[in-house]
């Protein structure tokens, strides 16, 4: 039997802090690591329990211990934060690592498989020409501001920008219509990369069993449920569909003392980009409730009359999510039957 029972391990970039724990809970182990150096201690290390943060480059590590025979723990960073003593330094968030593993009622962290990484890759990487898009169009207004033309909002003008200032009839510097022209070209550059992704996703789901049942749910389509696949290991992760929405902080937050329950806004916690496509799917299915929001029935409609539109969208944004966790747990395609009687009861 090895004598070092946890594991806990601060990750860097190229240098890794280790503390390791006995059967006792007691500290015995403390060195520091290059990365290739790590990976040999592991493969020589007797199996134990590996803990450390869910961070950059952890599914990648968890993956290589789990192909050792260790057993994985991969901690959220800010249920950590309470065990570290003192000042900080790179032994001692070790030293809490290792010690927020032995907590019994401790929240963990799937490893995520090399494909879902990859899809998620492929989001990050989206957004990321999604937001230098909105950047360049912002860019060509400020300069048309510059020589007095305000450029209407929107994709609809921006695609045909210059038909749109032939019909303004202004005159331009010529130096001007060649920075327009670069960035214009740009503008539909990103355009054209965004497509790329969005067929990827495309693609992936419809070659992924589960993010076929789950596009059967009314508004999710393939860019949450690629998500989903990519962010959501398990369902066995969530004890019910209540605790994944508010994993995805899609429900109230809690000030409450004095035996009086205090309920606010939601409490954005959680993955923001998946939360942020449940609220679009939410509206998606809102924008026709005659269609796709006629399989909720009166529950829909009530919640439409009582609330204002953005607290219904969240409220339902609230139901999408728990119903991708029954769907994710019973591997299932969506069942309108079940979802009337649960509405009923």
């Amino acid at each position: 039997m090895s004598l070092i029972k946890i594991l806990g391990i601060d990750l860097g970039k190229s240098s890794f802090h280790v503390i390791g724990r006995d059967f006792n809970d007691t500290p015995i182990f403390r060195k520091k690591f290059t990365r290739q150096k790590l990976i040999e201690y592991l493969t020589q290390l007797e199996l134990c329990t590996i803990a450390f943060e869910a961070c950059g480059g952890a599914h990648w590590l968890g993956r290589k211990c789990q192909t050792m025979g260790h057993t994985v723990r991969l901690i959220p960073p800010q249920y950590v934060k309470p065990y570290v003593k003192g000042n900080k330094n790179d032994f001692i968030d070790a030293e809490a690592i290792s010690e927020a593993a032995t907590r019994p009622n401790m929240r963990f962290v799937s490893v995520k498989t090399e494909e879902a990484q990859v899809i998620s890759s492929i989001h990050k990487i989206r957004q990321g020409y999604v937001k230098e898009r909105t950047a360049c169009m912002s860019r060509i207004g400020a300069l048309l501001l510059e020589f007095g033309i305000s450029l209407p909002r929107g994709h609809a003008t921006m695609k045909k920008l210059f038909n749109w200032l032939a019909s303004q009839k202004v005159n331009f510097p010529s130096t001007l219509m060649e920075e327009l022209l670069g960035l214009h070209e740009y503008y539909l550059e990103l355009n054209k990369r965004i497509t790329v992704k969005d067929n990827k996703l495309r693609q992936i789901t419809e070659q992924n069993e589960l993010g076929r049942l789950l596009k059967t749910i009314p508004g999710i389509g393939d860019k949450t449920a690629s998500l989903c696949i990519a962010n959501i290991s398990a369902a066995a992760d969530f004890k019910n569909g209540r605790n994944m929405a508010a994993w995805l902080g899609l429900v109230p937050r809690q000030y409450s003392t004095g035996g009086k329950p205090t309920l606010l806004g939601i409490s954005k916690r959680g993955n923001k980009a998946l939360r942020t496509l449940f609220v679009h799917c939410a509206r998606s299915v809102l924008s026709k409730p005659d269609k796709t929001g006629k399989v909720f029935g009166d529950w829909l409609y009530d919640l439409r009359c009582k609330k204002p539109f953005n607290v219904a969208t969240v409220a339902l944004a609230n139901k999408l999510a728990r119903i991708a966790w029954a769907v994710i747990k019973t591997k299932k395609p969506f069942d309108v039957k079940q979802l009337q009687q649960n509405l009923q009861c």
